[in-house]
């Protein structure tokens, strides 16, 4: 069986984070693993509190990881501390891992900010030239690009310097009233879209993390960037598309859309 490896931050109502990384690694076939980089206090609202853990115990949770279980995919998502990436890079760089998805988490859905200052640039200096692919949301791509972005031209423009900066692919997502559904593939090669069906559904929440575990997930199997791109936003529409409601904010979806068996069987 393959393996992913999220490094993220808990999410303590489920929708996002950690917590919908392991989801979404396991409904995509591959044997799923976390490395906390964060506690949060949250829900589908909004953002109370973090928690960082401490370098050193982050650099276990990936040692211990590495060392008996090595995951075929890396997926890195919240992590709101410069020693924290500085970590991170050091890590994988000394254990040579490949196949990595940065989702650069800047903002909650909620509109909560989720990282310091400090630390986009040292995400931008040490992280990002180790990602496989960067998938930055509109705002996101802004901040790593410095350009505002406001119709497809400018997503284009946005991708191709920050592929060219930091030596990565970019998905760089629609969405934030720009091409809603439809996200850019950027590559050394070429540019490609991959245009999505908007599905009316205002419970969001974890969307950029569900989409970037499932795309590191399909890539732990074997599948190519564009392959692992399109299969990862299939399940993600089919997770939306389920209509989950849940919470008193902007809720999760429903990442066990397609669970079927005997144990998922609810009393009649």
């Amino acid at each position: 069986m393959k393996t992913a490896l999220s490094i993220a931050g808990s999410d303590c109502s489920g929708g996002a984070g950690i917590q919908a990384d392991l989801k979404t690694m396991t409904m995509n076939g591959v044997y799923a693993m976390s490395a906390v980089t964060a506690l949060t206090a949250q829900n589908t609202t909004g953002v109370t509190g973090i928690m960082e853990v401490t370098p050193d115990f982050l650099k276990q949770q990936i040692d211990m990881i590495f060392t008996d279980i090595r995951p075929d995919a890396v997926k890195i998502g919240m992590v709101s501390g410069s020693k924290l990436i500085e970590a991170i890079a050091e890590r994988l760089t000394y254990y040579k891992a490949d196949k990595i998805v940065v989702d650069p988490v800047m903002v909650a859905t909620s509109g909560s900010s989720l990282m310091e200052s400090d630390a986009v640039i040292t995400l931008k200096g040490v992280l990002l030239p180790l990602a496989t692919l960067v998938t930055p949301n509109i705002p996101e791509a802004e901040i790593l690009s410095g350009a505002t972005i406001t119709n497809e031209s400018d997503m284009e423009k946005a991708a191709k310097f920050i592929s060219k900066t930091y030596d990565c692919a970019v998905l760089l997502k629609g969405g934030h009233s720009i091409n809603d559904a439809n996200d850019l593939l950027c590559t050394e090669e070429r540019l490609k879209w991959f245009r999505g069906k908007r599905i009316d559904n205002p419970n969001t929440h974890g969307t950029g993390c569900t989409l970037s575990s499932a795309i590191a997930a399909n890539l732990a199997k074997g599948f190519d960037l564009d392959t692992s791109v399109l299969r990862a936003k299939e399940y993600i529409s089919g997770a939306l598309a389920d209509m989950l409601d849940l919470g008193q904010g902007r809720g999760p979806m429903n990442h066990a859309f397609n669970l079927n068996g005997e144990y998922a069987k609810e009393e009649k």
